[in-house]
């Protein structure tokens, strides 16, 4: 499979999707790199209701309902504010010739610093309706500028559809997709409840997803790292992204799968591989892959 996986990355048919556990590859000095270390870190100096405590996104709720939404912000870019370096795989993938789509679903920004001494690339990253009302996505160069544009259009019957890209993101080698948000560039965060039920709401017709990640991931595989499938959120949000994609994936995931995980595998075409992620990314990391000419 590994032979396989490297040669879906010459053809650049194939869309890493990074997890949380791809963040702690950087070492001690990596910010969160799972939900339950998240929490503990936002928790640590509020009072949170206990039956709460372990709850990333009922905590999050929690904060942002009795300590405004800016005490969350604050505590989540804390959490995230790190100096370690980008992993082993952050700078083997921005150093791949052909990399049209990585989606990073999670909060820091390791990707932007892998990608930072390469051109033209750029970020989509997810924003809350609490703090861009009527926006779903912003979309950022690399020297952290925002891009201009609308995020949706109305149709005739006036329900809100996906926009167009703005133009000159189109033109971008490698796209950037965070649709949690991330602390770089905005500090935008998708992690209390009521940020999930608004793009929850829409997520089944697409519009959360931007135009041009749609565009892209056609006919394109994925390839799962450092992702688990064990609560309703995490499979909502890797179902649809994936939508309308080839239908040959692949997942590192060691050891043993709930019975949701496996169901949602079989759904989904998704491989499992059954390795460490630490003994996969050596693999996958120890030649250099580019382009077929």
């Amino acid at each position: 499979m590994l032979s396989e996986i490297e040669n879906a990355f010459r053809r650049g048919d194939i869309i890493p999707y990074l997890g949380p556990a791809v963040t702690g590859l950087a070492g001690a000095d990596a910010p969160p790199a799972t939900p339950e270390t998240l929490v503990a870190q936002l928790v640590a100096g509020v009072t949170v209701p206990h039956k709460i405590r372990n709850n990333l996104t009922a905590a999050a709720q929690y904060i942002e309902n009795f300590k405004h939404r800016k005490t969350l912000t604050c505590l989540m870019t804390k959490a995230f504010t790190s100096s370690a370096a980008p992993s082993d795989l952050h700078v083997w993938l921005a150093a791949q010739d052909t990399l049209p789509l990585v989606v990073h679903a999670w909060y820091d920004d390791l990707p932007q610093k892998a990608l930072q001494s390469h051109s033209d690339w750029g970020v989509v990253q997810g924003v809350t309706q609490s703090e861009h009302f009527g926006e779903w996505v912003n979309y950022f160069r690399p020297d952290h500028s925002l891009v201009p544009g609308k995020n949706f259009v109305r149709d005739g019957s006036g329900a809100k559809a996906p926009a167009e890209a703005p133009d000159e993101t189109l033109s971008w080698k490698t796209l950037l997709y965070q649709p949690l948000g991330s602390i770089s560039p905005g500090a935008n965060y998708i992690v209390s409840d009521s940020d999930y039920v608004e793009i929850l709401t829409e997520i089944d017709i697409q519009t959360p997803i931007p135009e041009a990640v749609q565009a892209i991931r056609k006919g394109r595989s994925f390839l799962f790292l450092g992702c688990r499938f064990t609560n309703q959120l995490e499979r909502s949000f890797s179902r649809q992204i994936m939508k309308r994609s080839s239908d040959r994936h692949w997942a590192v995931i060691e050891g043993n799968l709930t019975r949701n995980e496996e169901k949602f595998l079989q759904e989904q075409n998704i491989t499992r591989i059954d390795a460490s992620l630490v003994d996969f990314v050596a693999d996958l990391t120890r030649t250099p892959v580019r382009a077929v000419a």
